[in-house]
């Protein structure tokens, strides 16, 4: 085996694996070897009827998508699976590189959480090229050729922004509401959902009326610098509620306000969309007073979609929605000690 090193092993596996040509050893390889289980995230063999999954994950920028992964470790070791996770770091490029790397490896299967919509097509081509099928993980893509991924597991986003607008629109009961918006990542399937629905509502109330709508980036800190901002520019008094597109944006909105002297909660309503511990803690606490649950159990179900699909060649269904439920105060503290360490 001499001059025959890791680069070359793992191109050779790939190929035998999957019937693939031999892909450069170049960037790839190393992006292999990077989350690949040998040294890496996975401590699974990949040997035997062990399936061996890559999982391209977003991040870590919310306590929502830190319990995604802890939750999909935990399908995947109750189900022998190998899951080798790449965090992308939010970046795009990271995630294509991630892809391309489980290809090179030869996984069984690819789960992908699209840290945008658009982009995806040559990469998925390459995967389907390779016979390694493709789910999409708790967001959408935008392709002209849906066969280039197995299928989608997400909640129904449309709809809980919807059921973030029906909450408010319902608790201001027909008095003028200004509305502070905070979006999540730009160009993300999610933001365009939970907007799209939210603003269904707006536009059937006359009463609420978006006075400001920008990119917290699914983050504390950013959210919280955008509050800071909108606070100073529309006052104190002309902020009646606040419509924040994941939870961590809207703990972030609430420090801006109480340090700003106003009391979230109380004299501006909020809504928001996850239902991660702090939220929770921050309802009980009377700082927030509403949040539209997005389970982070996306995983397991593509899991055994996956099994199914490797085993026989059952076809799942192209989207396999889960559960979506609004949460106020009256259940928060029994909320947060039951979801307190599982996030």
């Amino acid at each position: 085996m001499m001059g025959f090193g890791k680069e070359d092993l793992m191109g050779l596996f790939g190929k035998l694996r999957n019937g693939l040509r031999v892909l450069p050893m170049t960037g790839v390889a190393i992006a292999a070897l990077a989350v690949s289980g040998c040294g890496g995230e996975s401590g699974g063999s990949g040997e035997g009827d062990q399936l061996v999954i890559g999982f391209s994950q977003i991040g870590s920028e919310s306590g929502w998508r830190s319990a995604e992964t802890k939750a999909a470790r935990a399908a995947a070791a109750a189900r022998n699976v190998d899951l080798r996770v790449s965090d992308a770091q939010q970046r795009q490029e990271n995630q294509i590189k991630a892809v391309r790397a489980f290809i090179a490896q030869g996984v069984d299967a690819i789960l992908l959480a699209p840290v945008v919509s658009t982009g995806w097509d040559p990469v998925l081509k390459e995967a389907n090229a390779a016979n390694i099928p493709v789910v999409l993980i708790d967001r959408e893509i935008q392709t002209a050729d849906k066969d280039l991924y197995l299928s989608v597991v997400t909640s129904d986003q449309v709809l809980e922004g919807r059921m973030a607008g029906e909450w408010l629109a319902k608790e201001v009961k027909g008095r003028d509401c200004p509305v502070v918006e905070l979006q999540g990542t730009v160009g993300s399937s999610s933001v365009v959902a939970r907007k799209k629905g939210f603003d269904e509502v707006v536009a059937k109330e006359a009463n609420l009326k978006i006075v400001r709508s920008q990119s917290g980036d699914f983050t504390r800190s950013k959210a919280k610098e955008v509050m800071e901002s909108a606070v100073k520019a529309l006052g104190k008094s002309n902020i009646c509620a606040v419509y924040a597109h994941n939870d961590d944006m809207m703990i972030g909105a609430i420090q801006a306000m109480k340090e700003a002297g106003m009391r979230p909660g109380k004299d501006v309503l909020t809504v928001s969309i996850d239902g991660v511990p702090d939220i929770f803690k921050a309802m009980a606490d009377g700082e927030a007073n509403a949040t539209v649950e997005l389970t982070p159990e996306m995983v397991a179900p593509a899991l055994d979609m996956v099994k199914a699909y490797k085993k026989d060649g059952t076809q799942p269904k192209k989207w396999h929605q889960t559960e979506t439920k609004l949460y106020l105060p009256d259940t928060a503290a029994a909320e947060y000690d039951r979801r307190k360490d599982l996030y």
